[in-house]
């Protein structure tokens, strides 16, 4: 769409980008040749290039007319220019001013809100909420001219979505060919990260499962294992932990994010990864970013309404550990 070379799009073009975008917002099927046709008043080839990046960029996918179904991939670009598109409503929903905004800064991270970036959300919310596309972006680092290193781990995230197993024997090529950004720091990167996170994977299965066994064994667990959690957590997080008929430990689990409260911490929530892992007893874990683990009147009034669930459903809430920077306190036994 006749970008400068460093991918940025000229002001002069955004309103012509704004006159094709609006019309294909409005429908719920997008017919490229009835576009091309006149609906809009621009340059065949100007619609064709705008619907292809969009296609591209995952906001448009090929659609059968007949049964309104939307197939896995679209079709090359040489044969997409028949082909009816709908929007992908798996994508999210489509904002026009935020797109062309995005192409106007030269899909630069710099130039996207905080909120936006991986790596600054990873620092806020923890990575386990960042998704592969995220992950992906932060493993590649940096991008290219005209693709970012967001847009590149959404290009990879999306080509593996249904093969994530197949990325690890991914050749160099391969990638190179789905991002630009793809150099070959970034493709080391990604493999060394796949691999590190494997060994990890490996030396967990391999480790005694722990068994908690009272106060001192729970909390000594709790320490470990949400070490990160306790030093760098910004936000109240809720997990659990779930344990077998001899307390030995089966996983945990994070249920919430933000601010601790017995009215927003639902049980049904709290005891469903309980049921999924089979658990008989669990663990209730909590953050304390001001670095005191001193429980709130709100937290012994989840305490509470947790055990009384537990009860319910047949599940023994053992404690419930609050950990932060300066100790980690068991509300059960009213301890550090």
């Amino acid at each position: 769409m006749n970008a400068t070379p460093n991918g940025v799009l000229p002001k002069t073009i955004r309103g012509r980008c704004a006159r094709v975008l609006s019309y294909v917002t409005a429908v719920t099927r997008v017919d490229p040749a009835q576009v091309r046709a006149g609906a809009v008043p621009e340059r065949p080839g100007f619609v064709t290039r705008l619907l292809n990046e969009l296609v591209e960029q995952g906001w448009l996918v090929e659609a059968d007319p007949a049964a309104g179904l939307v197939r896995e991939r679209a079709a090359p670009a040489a044969r997409r220019q028949d082909l009816l598109l709908r929007w992908n409503r798996a994508r999210g929903p489509f904002d026009a001013d935020a797109w062309l905004d995005a192409k106007l800064a030269g899909d630069r991270v710099a130039e996207r809100p905080a909120g936006e970036r991986p790596r600054e959300r990873l620092l806020e919310s923890g990575v386990g909420l960042l998704s592969n596309a995220d992950l992906l972006a932060v493993l590649i680092r940096s991008g290219r001219p005209g693709e970012s290193a967001i847009t590149a781990g959404d290009k990879l995230s999306r080509a593996f979505a249904d093969r994530l197993t197949a990325l690890p024997h991914a050749g160099r090529e391969e990638l190179k060919a789905l991002s630009c950004a793809v150099n070959i720091t970034a493709y080391c990167a990604i493999l060394a990260g796949i691999e590190l996170g494997r060994r990890v994977a490996v030396a967990a299965e391999a480790e005694p499962a722990a068994q908690i066994t009272g106060t001192a064994s729970a909390v000594n667990f709790c320490r470990r294992r949400f070490a990160r959690l306790a030093a760098d957590g910004v936000q109240e997080e809720f997990h659990l932990v779930t344990l077998d008929t001899r307390h030995h430990v089966i996983g945990t689990h994070r249920v919430t994010v933000g601010t601790l409260d017995a009215s927003l911490v639902h049980p049904r929530e709290v005891f469903r990864p309980a049921i999924r892992d089979a658990a008989a007893a669990v663990l209730l874990v909590h953050n304390h970013p001001s670095g005191d683990p001193t429980p709130s009147p709100e937290d012994h009034a989840v305490t509470r309404r947790m055990e009384a669930a537990g009860r319910t459903v047949g599940i023994d809430v053992l404690d419930h550990v609050i950990v932060a920077r300066s100790g980690c306190f068991s509300v059960r036994a009213g301890a550090r």
